[in-house]
């Protein structure tokens, strides 16, 4: 076993259900998981530590980071610390509120439209159809330019209502090869209840789709609202990611040399879209049997390799 690099699992690990151990054991999804929390903990307990107001001045402009600022300041003397994690809360619920809604909607419309086919499957293929075509951006800059300022609430409202439609289609997709399959056939004819086959049966199987849509979605709402408050189309007075990076370029902060007020906010971003990509990594390898037999398949060959015996036969 520890020549084919299996590892045993640890005896905590066999109390769980088999899914959430293998999830426990995978070091990538675990690794997504805790710079989630990280993020998570940071804007939940940031401004606790803080002794600082988001919206007021802490000191003189531009102060390095150092021990009374520990990442320095804005150009208007703003703590950046308190700032980021003030900014975090709002942009991270965004960010997995309009996430969760877009894949929310796009598995209920996805699998009742593969699963009860006919007229159901073409009243809302057309929706989804239509919300594909319909762009996320550039609605969002006309209910901007109409409204003055959008909210990050404006914002995650419309990401999360026009960011289903691919994983709509993909789930469909899925459900109309599952329908056929032996095990739903078979609790068709037991009499099963078609919300218990779709929850019980079907929706198991679609776990690596709907965290697929639910960490693109995430991802990208994320960006447009950081995109679209950076470019002036968000609500400045709020304390986001985004309205950091807009008050950073308006104040000339890298002209300035005031780079602790521009990679804090660009971090986060990026370490959120790392750490989700993990999770996603690690529920698709074990969702996927074809990636696990191509993992298992390339550990023999190893072992093969290293002992000097041909591997051709797979």
């Amino acid at each position: 076993m520890r020549e084919l690099g299996v590892k045993p699992r640890p005896g905590w690990t066999s109390r769980l259900p088999q899914g959430l151990a293998a999830f426990v054991t995978n070091p990538k999804g675990m690794a997504g998981v805790i710079i989630l929390l990280a993020l998570v903990l940071f804007s939940v307990l940031g401004p606790v530590v803080s002794e600082y107001n988001p919206n007021r001045r802490a000191g003189k402009p531009h102060v390095m980071p150092g021990y009374e600022h520990v990442l320095g300041t804005t150009r208007m003397g703003k703590d950046v610390f308190t700032q980021l994690a003030y900014g975090g809360r709002v942009s991270l619920a965004v960010g997995f509120g309009a996430g969760l809604a877009a894949a929310a909607i796009g598995l209920a419309i996805g699998i009742s439209a593969g699963y009860f086919g006919g007229r159901i499957d073409d009243i809302l293929t057309f929706f989804v159809n239509v919300v594909l075509v319909l762009p996320g951006l550039p609605l969002i800059i006309v209910i901007a330019t109409m409204v003055e300022q959008a909210s990050p609430l404006v914002i995650g409202v419309v990401l999360a209502l026009t960011g289903w439609g691919w994983a709509a289609r993909t789930i469909r997709t899925q459900t109309l090869s599952l329908r056929t399959r032996e095990f739903v056939l078979s609790a068709e004819l037991m009499g099963e209840k078609k919300w218990r086959i779709i929850l019980v049966e079907i929706f198991p199987n679609m776990l690596s789709f709907v965290m697929g849509g639910f960490v693109l979605g995430t991802i990208a709402a994320i960006l447009a609202e950081a995109a679209l408050e950076f470019i002036g189309l968000g609500d400045p007075n709020a304390v986001t990611w985004g309205t950091m990076l807009f008050w950073a370029q308006n104040n000339l902060a890298l002209q300035s040399g005031a780079w602790w007020e521009i990679w804090p906010p660009c971090i986060a971003i990026m370490l959120t879209g790392a750490a989700l990509v993990l999770v996603n990594f690690a529920v698709d390898e074990i969702t996927n049997p074809q990636l696990k037999a191509s993992r298992r398949i390339g550990r023999i060959r190893k072992f093969l390799q290293r002992r000097g015996r041909s591997a051709d036969v797979f």
